[in-house]
């Protein structure tokens, strides 16, 4: 699946924002404050009213009043997503709409929608339409054969309000569209990486198949990858010696108590290091390399300021690796404030925000004529920026 376009109204900086025609790498720019962080934070809320309720993941938010744009108070939230899926041998341009309001002090979901065309021809028709936990769905939407009028709708009450629909309908085969969102929610990585918890041995017992969000079971999913998938291990190997100056090897060692440990081997040294000795940005390399190799991908990658702790001459080395995964089927989206990644970057990879009068607007490089002709006479995106072409996202 593949996410072309997301719609953002009253939510925090995001007075109505809508970002069209997403490529499969992505990069957003902008000054502090503009709106990355909270944009990037769409994806965790969304999991996170999914695993529990939408009450629940504004809770941990600061609660609806915080989340909500200033002044917005009684209006809805709205979160639209439109991504792209085969339905029927047919590839699809399905729209999922969320619409949070709150009555008597306590979140409810106002409206949740899943709709496609079924056809090249008129409007996209709702197979899922919920309205203060209740609605239905339709249970034979692949039946194209059908005129509408005989498509089966199966009505649905929620336990409460503030239930996602897709929180159950999504379990079930026969509910194609709701299915794929939900399984979407649930396998996209928005990654929140710590040096310190990725270091040293893990007692974890039991197989980690995926990296954590935060990167502490880093040794575990080398070890699962070791002894479980050679091949994708020997290739993250092959790439630290590629990507990294200065690392000639990566020695994978079992302990007597079976435990992996990795030894880097310096060319200025004979004597390889253990990780806990090796620097924080080939640590870090390391970890996005085995993210970036998983066997079984995650479909969405949201990664924010890669460049943390890496030496700058890895960025090139990073983006070339990001792209890679794009071009496998996953979908990566990234903010950065290096300009030295923004140079390895594409003229209609990148977006930049700003915020005007209290409220962020999306541009989008390919749409500027003057930062388009630049590119075209071999310009850099990280020199235009630097230089100040992407007006009101200042670098410094």
């Amino acid at each position: 699946m593949h996410i072309e376009a997301i719609r953002l109204k009253n939510l925090k900086v995001f007075r109505d924002v809508s970002i069209r025609e997403i490529p499969k790498l992505s990069v957003m720019v902008g000054a502090n404050g503009s709106g990355k962080t909270t944009f990037f934070e769409v994806f965790g809320f969304l999991r996170d009213c999914l695993s529990g309720n939408v009450r629940q993941a504004l809770d941990g938010r600061g609660r609806f009043r915080e989340v909500i744009s200033r002044g917005c108070e009684t209006e809805n939230i709205l979160i639209e997503i439109q991504y792209r899926m085969p339905i029927a041998k047919a590839s699809r341009l399905v729209t999922y709409s969320l619409e949070i309001g709150q009555e008597q002090g306590r979140p409810i979901v106002r409206r949740e929608r899943l709709r496609y065309k079924r056809s090249a021809y008129g409007a996209p028709f709702h197979f899922l339409d919920f309205q203060n936990g209740s609605g239905y769905a339709i249970t034979n939407e692949e039946d194209f054969n059908k005129p509408d009028e005989e498509l089966h709708r199966e009505s649905q009450t929620l336990d409460s309000p503030d239930i996602l629909a897709i929180k159950g309908l999504g379990q079930f085969q026969r509910f194609k569209a709701a299915n794929a969102f939900r399984q979407l929610i649930e396998s996209w990585h928005v990654s929140d990486f710590h040096i310190d918890a990725a270091r040293g041995r893990k007692e974890v017992t039991g197989y980690v198949e995926h990296l954590s969000v935060s990167g502490d079971n880093l040794p575990r999913v080398a070890q699962y990858l070791y002894e479980n998938h050679p091949d994708a291990f020997q290739q993250i190997l092959a790439r630290m010696r590629e990507r990294v100056p200065g690392i000639s090897e990566v020695l994978p060692e079992l302990t007597p108590d079976g435990y992996l440990l990795l030894r880097f081997q310096d060319g200025s040294f004979k004597t390889p290091f253990l990780d806990r000795y090796v620097s924080d940005g080939t640590i870090k390399m390391f970890a996005y390399l085995v993210l970036l190799h998983d066997p079984n991908p995650h479909p969405l990658l949201c990664i924010e300021e890669p460049e943390n702790q890496l030496y700058p001459q890895l960025m090139a080395e990073l983006a070339e690796e990001f792209r890679l995964y794009a071009r496998r089927g996953g979908q990566v989206m990234i903010s950065t404030h290096s300009p030295d990644f923004l140079n390895a970057i594409e003229l209609d990879e990148v977006f930049w925000l700003v915020k005007r009068n209290g409220y962020t607007q999306v541009c989008r490089a390919k749409d500027d004529p003057q930062i388009t002709a630049y590119m075209a006479d071999g310009d850099k995106m990280g020199y235009l920026w630097k230089q100040g072409f992407f007006g009101g996202a200042d670098p410094q």
